[in-house]
């Protein structure tokens, strides 16, 4: 499953690096990208307004949200013990372009 992890450029975000600091307790693999402005623009257009915005093959949410973590971190677990690692309704992720 790929897990995006979408951050401010400026790198000042507690709820950026509440975020990644729980990832990687939980050993929660992810890539981090930084918001663009086109970015922003389609986050707002889906009503994401906080950093970090976290994006998976079917979960997309904003800000630090342990709920959310702790969901994600149980269905990974799950698809483990089964020996499957993929969505069972896969996500486009919409805001994967390039930085320009």
């Amino acid at each position: 499953m790929k897990i995006t992890l979408w951050v401010k450029p400026s790198g000042f975000c507690p709820q950026c690096d509440m975020t990644k600091k729980e990832f990687d307790k939980r050993g929660i693999i992810y890539t981090t990208r930084k918001l663009t402005p086109k970015a922003v623009d389609r986050f707002l257009n889906m009503g994401l307004t906080s950093a970090p915005i976290v994006e998976t093959d079917d979960r997309r949410w904003s800000g630090f949200r342990l709920s959310k973590i702790e969901s994600l971190d149980n269905h990974l677990k799950f698809e483990r013990k089964r020996g499957v690692n993929v969505p069972l309704e896969p996500m486009v992720q919409v805001a994967d372009e390039v930085e320009e």
